[in-house]
């Protein structure tokens, strides 16, 4: 019998950790060629690993809610090379957690977080600089902020916290939850001690991927200075092109014509014209990235959004854009996105007009500098200018709004590259051929 490590395989594209959702297999188990051996999760993803060998799982080497590097070993697993039959189990549910006192508790999906991720998220009040991955794990579970989990003291070796310091920080009942720092401002504001009543209902836990979207969200605004900018353009021309042509459309490339990948080519010509919107900001450096990918904002069944990208959105025909938008939408809407659909992303649309929204406030896509929100294309009577003057007619029209990071983009950038995606929006050619 051989001893096999088994490692963390490649995930896709640009995936460098994935944090352990759960193990199917204890220590022991027997396991298959191709049978899932445990669950992941990278980013917004989670995906299931198999096995690529049968035999019996000698080690477990990592828990649930650690991250780990792809191509880290694992597991352990003895193997002659032969299929062995796993037995039948009479729970066959993902293993429970347990909690430090000993107590079972619910299998809980939690997203990955590093070290490096939270000193660089957070200005934090003393030495406490690293947490593990089990105090994060606690953290998370008991809405334990970043700030708060810097302010409990901490015991163990070079000022580390330990799982015993939250537990009895908890006991005590998280004295330092409102904590401020000190200020010699007098006229400095400092939150309130307030108790609120949060009413009585329905009481649910957040999915993993609410949680994940609430945390990315949160990060976002205190990690930028949002600004919104707007502007209103006149889609008449291209709402036109789009009705007389998108039956010709499909029938000729068999894909079908939304608005969406007429908006990814105008944002991707817009981007050329402004490149430094395309980009992102590491510490005190911008990184200003040579690859256009547009993410769109995309509902799934659940009603929570994911982002999948249309990768070099730059280099493509509106066949390929068509094409792309369309197969990931669909994959959106049957749950089956990749890691890779939602990687790289370098600029963000979110058309909040498909929910009948006039116009958003939408929040940045970090480590994006900017996203987009699109909304509803709406008739209404408007002045134009023709060779007889000034006169009223029914236009199509549309508020574009652009939330961008003030750290790094100003108003002038800001406020040019929204004017140019609607000047593309609607110097749209009527006459083009599909």
């Amino acid at each position: 019998m051989a001893k096999i490590e088994f490692k963390m395989p490649r995930l896709g594209e640009s995936i460098t950790e994935a944090a352990i959702i759960t193990w199917f297999k204890d220590v022991g188990d027997a396991i298959e060629e191709d049978e899932m051996l445990l669950e992941v999760a990278t980013d917004k993803v989670d995906s299931e690993v198999p096995s690529n060998i049968s035999g019996v799982v000698e080690a477990i080497l990592f828990e649930a809610n650690d991250v780990i590097k792809i191509g880290d070993t694992i597991a352990i697993i003895e193997s002659n090379g032969e299929v062995i039959k796993s037995k039948p189990k009479k729970d066959a549910k993902p293993k429970k957690e347990q909690s430090p006192k000993g107590k079972q508790t619910k299998s809980v999906n939690r997203p990955k977080v590093s070290t490096t991720q939270i000193t660089e998220k957070f200005s934090i009040s003393n030495s406490n600089t690293f947490f593990s991955p089990l105090i994060i794990s606690i953290a998370k579970e008991h809405h334990i902020s970043y700030e708060e989990l810097a302010r409990i003291p901490a015991t163990g070796k070079e000022g580390r916290l330990r799982k015993s310091d939250v537990f009895q920080y908890l006991e005590d009942g998280r004295p330092n939850k409102f904590a401020q720092p000190i200020t010699q401002d007098p006229t400095a504001f400092r939150i309130p001690q307030l108790s609120f009543d949060k009413g009585k209902g329905k009481i649910f836990e957040m999915d993993r991927m609410r949680q994940m979207i609430a945390d990315h969200m949160v990060y976002s605004k205190h990690t930028s200075p949002h600004v919104t900018a707007y502007v209103e353009a006149d889609l008449t021309n291209m709402v036109n092109w789009r009705n007389a042509n998108k039956e010709a459309f499909q029938d000729k490339y068999y894909e079908r014509l939304t608005f969406t990948p007429l908006f990814v080519e105008a944002v991707a010509k817009a981007i050329k014209d402004f490149p430094n919107i395309n980009a992102s900001v590491d510490g005190k450096n911008i990184i200003v990235k040579e690859e256009i990918n547009v993410g769109m904002a995309t509902a799934l069944p659940s009603g929570n959004l994911i982002v999948p990208v249309v990768k070099n959105a730059d280099t493509k025909n509106l066949t390929e854009l068509a094409k792309d938008v369309n197969a990931l939408v669909n994959k959106a809407r049957e749950n089956s996105l990749q890691a890779d659909d939602i990687q790289g992303s370098t600029f963000t649309i979110s058309n909040v007009g498909t929910f009948g929204s006039v116009m958003g406030t939408p929040i940045i896509n970090q480590p994006e500098v900017a996203i987009l929100a699109l909304g509803i294309i709406k008739k209404r009577a408007e002045v134009i200018e023709s060779e007889k003057g000034d006169e009223i007619a029914i236009r199509s029209m549309m508020y574009l709004s652009l939330s961008f990071d003030h750290r790094v983009v100003d108003g002038f950038l800001g406020g040019s590259f929204v004017r140019r995606v609607a000047d593309y929006f609607e110097q749209f050619d009527i006459n083009r051929k599909i």
